[in-house]
């Protein structure tokens, strides 16, 4: 893809041109990243979702907490699972 060049305005916005927009898929509404990388400014499409929406999807309700001896016990038990004689 050949450079294209966009104009700042003094609001601050910027038009992202068509070519780009195709290519990315973008549509009225989608969302850009902007993110640095080395000497560089790199502009991609953002995901739909954040790593947060996916923990709190994967994980709906945080564990119930343990204390260190339950954690003992825990750990205990599954050495002499993972170690007992068939």
């Amino acid at each position: 893809m050949e450079p294209v060049e966009s104009k700042i305005t003094s609001q601050g916005q910027v038009s992202v041109p068509a070519l780009v927009r195709q290519k990315l898929g973008l549509a009225p509404g989608s969302r850009i990243e902007w993110r640095e990388k080395d000497a560089e400014i790199v502009v991609r499409k953002a995901s739909k979702y954040s790593s947060r929406d996916i923990h709190d999807a994967v994980f709906p309700t945080p564990p119930d907490p343990v204390d260190t001896a339950g954690m003992d016990a825990g750990i205990r038990s599954q050495i002499q699972r993972k170690h007992a004689r068939r």
